[in-house]
């Protein structure tokens, strides 16, 4: 089939065998993302003409204002996921705990949890920037035919058995990986498909682009100050250019594609950092990973960290695998 016409279902379909133990759950999960991420986006893509922009008046669990749409998308996707009967428990940047889900026949025999960012960005919906959601996949660690536990969640990224991302924007694409590369997906909104559009996806191991909110400059730690002055030198092919979107998916998405790196450190207002292990770093680590990039706390790979709370924050470096090396280098001479 000619590479371009492939659609999602077809990619899932033809690729079913390389997912390891799965008899297609994995594939039904993928296709719950990409149904739920259909309803989303034609939510995201009409904000602007109803009520569904805004503040709900709630505050999530990290003590940030909920979005309307926020809320929106988390039901969309957790009622999705429940709906089909594929993943055994969930696990939201919006709730403050974990959802069993026993299926019908209150069994508990679904073997796989996932673990999402319902819309990363959303403080940026009001004023039309791109946002996304952000998805990771585990096998259950608990023996089948129970209730989910809290150590099912609380795996290193490394069990990760796939991770992927939508990015709502001028286009609406799904990227993700099982572990063999990245592959994009952009839907064609007239007929409601996704088609194979990015194949292969690869960050380049040198980029001109770093991606940091030098707003907080001042309370940074010294080895990131050291690298930011190491990319605006002129020297070699320094400058780089800074990009800054302020949302993670939005940013990273632009930096594989274009080659770059994605910083949000620790600093004196955000000691462990902003973004959360479970939802946000370790499956984009997932991505950077099977892209040829790299992802890092500033000192270790973001993979193998051993979670130890569902909504934990670290540090994070991510991107072409020569800046985080280098970024890396600054942080531990420092």
């Amino acid at each position: 089939m000619e590479e371009k016409n492939r659609t999602l279902g077809e990619f899932i379909i033809e690729n079913q065998n390389s997912f390891q133990y799965s008899t297609g759950e994995l594939s039904r999960i993928i296709n719950s993302i990409r149904l739920a991420a259909k309803v989303v986006n034609y939510k995201v893509n009409k904000a602007g003409l109803v009520d569904i922009v805004g503040a709900a008046g709630e505050q999530n669990v990290q003590g940030e204002d909920q979005q309307k749409l926020d809320v929106f998308a988390n039901e969309t996707f957790i009622q999705t996921l429940i709906n089909r009967e594929i993943v055994c428990g969930i696990a939201s940047e919006e709730n403050d705990d974990f959802i069993t889900v026993a299926g019908s026949d209150k069994g508990h025999n679904n073997k796989y949890v996932v673990l999402m960012d319902p819309l990363d960005g959303s403080s940026n919906i009001d004023v039309n920037v791109s946002v996304g959601t952000i998805f990771s996949v585990y096998r259950r660690i608990t023996p089948m035919g129970t209730p989910v536990q809290l150590e099912d969640f609380l795996q290193p990224g490394i069990n990760q058995v796939a991770a992927g991302y939508v990015i709502y924007g001028t286009s609406t694409m799904l990227v993700y990986t099982t572990g063999h590369g990245v592959n994009g997906f952009t839907l064609n909104p007239a007929i409601g498909t996704f088609y194979l559009s990015h194949p292969n996806m690869q960050f380049t191991p040198d980029g001109k682009i770093y991606s940091i909110n030098e707003g907080n400059y001042i309370n940074f730690p010294q080895g990131v100050k050291n690298y930011l002055k190491y990319c605006q030198m002129e020297e070699g092919d320094r400058p780089y250019t800074s990009r800054y979107i302020g949302s993670l998916v939005s940013d990273f998405h632009r930096n594989m594609i274009k080659g770059g790196i994605y910083i949000y450190p620790t600093s004196s207002k955000a000691p462990n950092g902003k973004l959360r292990l479970l939802y946000e770093c370790n499956p984009m680590a997932f991505l950077a990973e099977q892209a040829g990039g790299k992802a890092s706390d500033g000192y270790n790979r973001i993979m193998e960290l051993q979670p130890k709370e569902l909504h934990q924050r670290v540090p994070f470096f991510c991107g072409s695998k020569n800046m985080v090396e280098k970024a890396e280098a600054f942080m531990k001479e420092s």
